[in-house]
């Protein structure tokens, strides 16, 4: 799988963290996030991010910044984005299994290295249930092609 990863300054660490442990699960990254510290606007690598998943070129994504919420909040403005911010591998599960999130994120400041790379298999294991919740993402998609 060709996973997207982006970050702002307040996470570069914690993405370096998660790049490698991804890699060592067999996948691809593919990184649009800085690879430094200084300060930058994460709603340009929430969008990025958003972007190459939506246009084919990822499967999915991660996202981090300092909570998670800024970056998925920006990712989400881009149509076809289901960003979802998961601070617990039950969330990253579910986000997954219900609402076929195809962005996890998460933040730098809420979660420690070895919580993130749990987040990170937990949805990463997950698989899309579909049934009644495909309903519910058809009901998210014509609710983003009207506006």
């Amino acid at each position: 799988m060709k996973i997207a990863i982006g970050n702002d300054h307040a996470a570069t660490e914690l993405k370096f963290i998660i790049m490698d442990y991804v890699k060592s699960l067999g996948h691809e990254v593919v990184n649009f996030g800085t690879d430094g510290n200084e300060s930058c606007n994460y709603p340009e690598f929430g969008e990025k991010v958003g972007r190459a998943v939506v246009n084919g070129e990822a499967d999915c994504g991660i996202l981090i910044c300092g909570t998670g919420v800024g970056i998925s909040i920006a990712a989400n403005k881009v149509n076809g984005v289901r960003a979802a911010v998961c601070s617990d591998c039950a969330t990253a599960r579910l986000v997954k299994e219900h609402n076929n999130a195809n962005i996890i994120a998460f933040g730098a400041r809420i979660v420690g290295s070895e919580l993130a790379k749990d987040i990170v298999k937990a949805y990463l294991d997950a698989e899309f249930q579909g049934g009644r919740h495909q309903t519910r993402i058809d009901m998210i998609h014509e609710i983003e092609t009207r506006n």
